[in-house]
């Protein structure tokens, strides 16, 4: 009568087949029983965060409350809103760190409104100072250009960037001020009336710097 095999019996008498008689013999007394092992596969990197909260202070940027979006670690965008002690703005940017931290270069542009920095002269010049015209309307554009030191890569960011600013804006209230001006002359007074039919346009370069620090959440 024949009986059937399993396949674990088959592999079994295969197996047994293929040994030495020696081999068989440890084999069957459970020593020197080869054993194969398999190499466990490398644990892949924890990814970095991507999103976290921005905050930085400098000039002419003011104070920055951004959201930083970090998709690879060499680069991270970042965009936001604050102001600057006469109005409110925003500014929106990208940074480049080739090492994932160290060595960054950055370039942002950013605009603040109009806003009345008459009362941030009085702060500065003191009780003195009674206010010009030209100060009643001032807003900027910017745009920065900077290279700078990132501290940190994962969950927290510390930075100082600095490098040149580029500021564009309009000068306001110039035929104000001048009738202003003129007005104290006895010599002028009532004679002369200044009109400017197009309000001047200032461009200036120079230098700038802003220290901030990102938190990422997840």
């Amino acid at each position: 009568m024949r009986l059937p095999l399993s396949l674990a019996s088959v592999a079994a008498l295969l197996f047994g087949a293929a040994l030495p008689a020696w081999a068989w013999e440890d084999y069957e007394q459970g020593e020197n029983v080869p054993i194969i092992t398999v190499p466990a596969a490398p644990p892949s990197p924890e990814r970095l965060p991507i999103f976290g909260l921005m905050a930085d202070v400098g000039v002419p940027d003011g104070l920055i409350g951004s959201l930083a979006i970090r998709p690879w670690s060499w680069v991270r965008l970042c965009g936001g809103g604050g102001t600057n002690s006469i109005s409110s703005g925003w500014r929106a940017g990208i940074t480049f760190l080739p090492f994932a931290a160290g060595p960054s270069a950055s370039f942002e542009y950013g605009s603040y409104q109009d806003g009345n920095a008459n009362p941030l002269a009085k702060k500065i010049i003191g009780s003195g100072f009674d206010g010009s015209p030209l100060l009643e309307r001032v807003g900027y554009q910017y745009m920065n250009i900077h290279l700078g030191l990132d501290f940190g890569s994962r969950r927290a960011v510390f930075f100082i960037h600095g490098g040149l600013t580029v500021i564009r804006g309009h000068i306001h209230n110039v035929d104000a001020a001048i009738s202003e001006s003129t007005s104290h002359d006895p010599s002028v007074a009532g004679t002369t009336e200044v009109v400017v039919p197009q309000e001047p346009t200032v461009k200036a370069v120079g230098s700038s710097v802003k220290l901030g620090l990102i938190v990422y959440i997840w």
